[in-house]
């Protein structure tokens, strides 16, 4: 038992070891195969230098005399032990002979020993030099750490800075195997340092140029044999050469950068000139060579970048610029079909790129990624608030179906950007711009529905910013549509909501990855507040401005007029209104006293009923007459005239009122006589009834156009 738990316990320490292994070959095996593939093809380079050693030829011993003036400084490569034939010790790295200095009789026999030796592999130089590189390969691995570099090396990156050091050793080993170039001074007219940092510089920034710089001072050591001229000339050209263009925007600047590069280049040889205090001839050679070197190199990156941004999709300065023109077809088809996204991508750009400046990020990183990173709303604009003109689309549907909504603009933007070929820490930020946070409100509003509802059901799909600029434009992103929100955007309200807004991001934990300390979140704080302070500034009125919803003294007038005439109007309708109800209201009662009367007098019914259609006949005729009137004004003088006389024959004629109001008394019976037969036949009481309201609605008519 004891055996076997000790066995068992050997298999847990295997496997821990073995499983970190496993990880790093699954997740960098793409590295670790293209390190290999750079040390073996640096290592070929060693054998075939070392091969390849001689330095001079079997005919050049003979032209060499005793007392002879040397026209050439020759310096041992190899050492060499006495023999029979020569018996003289060279040792590596001895001058042989010297420029302007008589030849010595050792010297000759030196020279013939080693013009006569085979050629022979150097195994202790290779090994040196193998070794050497591997202890620059592990330099290589630390400096582009992420703890070192800042974020994980990207394999593009890698490729290009593998290809460019390979090129650089490859030259300075060969070249140095010349005599042209034996001089410390004199190799440093091919070392290609200044072509590479631009490169590296441009391509993936100006920290990791710095770091390549420094490697490739590492390898030019080893490959010129060791010698510290060629190293810290390669350092210091590499390192100038990555601060110069950390600025450029233009392709134009490349070639000033070129021009500052070689006159720097000439004050390097200067300097180390005077610091080993070595007088070396053909100094204009190495002058004009080393700023030669330096324009070169700046025309070939100019060829260069171009092809390179496009195969490796870089995030390049010139390539931030192209993509920050606002004519580009996707920012216009924002702009039209959904330009409440356009405003605020806009603003949120402004925000960004000034913060980003303040602490020293890529600020053309952060300027093109908030113009693409909200380019996912296009597929339905109109369910972001931002577009919406007065109706919410969200008010018809239920929160989850909202949650969705939101949570794919995100997907459908990072689609977008790869369908356009967008860098890929633009779309990184497009992924990143939303984190992993909460939609809160439509959070809440499921929440009061349903309590069992999932958080995770209401969070955004994407991770937290893992660089500085994207953290950036996730809080501008924020900042920015909060603030529309804001009652009196005053400075100091503006201090404390958008500190309120940070604070909120670091408690969700959406920047705990990205690198910002609390004092860069300060700085991007205030730049903040100086844009949007400027942003929602009030102003003082022009002299005649007007409100354009206040009416001008004449409007009003009209208005008032328009007024009391409604008002008017209004009365009068009351008034026919209420007077119509009493007539109803007084031919009612009079229909009910008669109901009464002739209940008493049965015998008048019929009387009544002659009556009836005899004030049937009148009211007739006296419409006829009022039409009659008001087509002929003239015919109704002359009938005033005619009703005149006859009240006048009727003044003359008393006898005849008596006959009249006697007929009166006889029609009064012949209304009682007519109601009697109405209750005996109620048929006939609803035809009257409806004869009489027809007469009362023509009367109201009348009464109408008169007015």
């Amino acid at each position: 038992m004891i055996g076997e738990v000790e066995i068992h316990e050997e298999e847990k320490g295997f496997r821990k070891i073995i499983r970190p292994v496993l990880e790093f070959l699954k997740r960098d095996w793409g590295r670790l195969l293209l390190s290999i593939a750079t040390f073996s093809v640096i290592s070929s380079i060693i054998y075939f230098s070392a091969n390849t050693s001689d330095p001079i030829a079997s005919f050049t011993a003979s032209e060499y005399e005793v007392n002879q003036i040397a026209d050439k400084t020759i310096i041992a490569n190899r050492s060499m032990s006495p023999t029979e034939a020569y018996p003289v010790e060279v040792e590596e790295g001895e001058k042989i002979i010297k420029k302007g200095f008589p030849i010595t009789e050792s010297a000759i026999l030196k020279l013939k020993k080693l013009a006569d030796a085979p050629i022979t592999l150097d195994f202790r130089s290779i090994a040196n030099s193998i070794f050497f590189l591997i202890l620059v390969a592990a330099f290589w691995i630390v400096l582009f750490s992420q703890v070192i570099l800042g974020k994980r090396v990207e394999m593009r990156e890698l490729v290009l800075e593998c290809v460019l050091f390979t090129l650089m050793y490859f030259f300075a080993a060969f070249a140095y195997k010349y005599a042209t170039f034996q001089s410390p001074f004199k190799i440093t007219v091919v070392i290609a340092s200044t072509l590479s940092v631009f490169l590296v510089a441009i391509l993936f920034g100006q920290r990791s140029a710095y770091l390549f710089a420094s490697i490739s001072a590492a390898g030019i050591f080893g490959a010129t044999g060791f010698q510290v001229v060629p190293a810290i000339f390669t350092l210091a050209t590499g390192l100038s050469g990555a601060r110069i263009v950390r600025h450029i925007e233009k392709r134009i600047d490349i070639v000033f950068a070129s021009i500052l590069q070689a006159l720097l280049s000439i004050v390097f040889v200067i300097v180390l000139a005077v610091i080993f205090n070595d007088r070396f001839k053909d100094v204009g050679f190495v002058l004009v060579g080393v700023a030669v070197n330096a324009f070169i190199s700046g025309i070939l990156v100019l060829g260069l970048l171009t092809p390179l941004e496009n195969i490796m999709n870089t995030a390049s300065v010139f390539r931030l610029m192209d993509l920050s023109d606002t004519n580009a077809e996707t920012l216009q088809k924002l702009l039209i079909n959904a330009s409440g996204t356009y405003s605020h991508s806009m603003m949120v750009a402004q925000l960004a790129e000034n913060a980003c400046k303040k602490i020293g990020a890529n600020y053309l990183l952060a300027r093109v990624a908030a113009y693409y990173h909200d380019i996912g709303k296009l597929e339905r604009p109109e369910y972001f608030t931002e577009n919406q003109d007065g109706k919410n689309a969200h008010d018809d549907i239920n929160p989850t179906l909202s949650a969705s909504i939101l949570k794919n603009h995100v997907k459908r933007g990072v689609e977008e950007a790869k369908r356009l070929h967008l860098p890929s820490q633009v779309i990184d930020i497009i992924a990143q711009h939303h984190g992993n946070s909460v939609m809160a409100w439509f959070y809440k509003k499921a929440k009061e529905n349903d309590p069992s509802v999932s958080e995770s059901d209401f969070s955004y799909p994407g991770t937290p910013p893992i660089t500085k600029e994207s953290a950036v434009v996730m809080i501008a992103d924020t900042v920015e549509a909060a603030c529309r929100s804001l009652d009196d955007p005053s400075v100091s309200r503006l201090e404390k909501f958008i500190q309120q807004l940070i604070d909120g991001k670091i408690a969700m934990h959406q920047l705990d990855k990205c690198g910002l300390t609390f004092g860069e979140l300060s700085l991007i704080k205030d730049s903040f507040i100086q844009i949007l302070a400027g942003h929602y500034h009030s102003r003082v009125k022009y002299p005649g401005q007007k409100d354009p919803d206040q009416k001008t003294p004449a409007q009003e007038k009209v208005d008032a007029k328009n007024q009391k005439s409604a008002q008017a109007e209004e009365k009068s309708e009351k008034a026919e209104h209420s007077q119509e109800v009493e007539e109803k209201k007084e031919k009612t009662e009079t229909v009910q006293n008669q109901e009464k009367s002739d209940s008493e007098n049965p015998q008048n019914s019929q009387n009544e009923k002659d009556s009836s259609n005899k004030n049937d006949n009148s009211e007739s005729k006296t419409e006829n007459a009022d039409e009659k009137t008001e087509e002929n004004s003239e015919n109704e003088k002359d009938s005033s005239n005619e009703n005149g006389d006859s009240e006048s024959k009727t003044e003359e004629n008393p006898e005849n009122v008596k006959d009249s109001s006697n007929e009166n008394d006889n029609s009064e019976s012949k209304t009682e006589n007519a109601d009697e037969k109405t209750e005996e036949n109620p048929e006939n009481v609803k035809d009257l009834s409806n004869e009489n309201g027809d007469s009362e609605s023509e009367e109201a008519r009348k009464k109408e156009e008169e007015k």
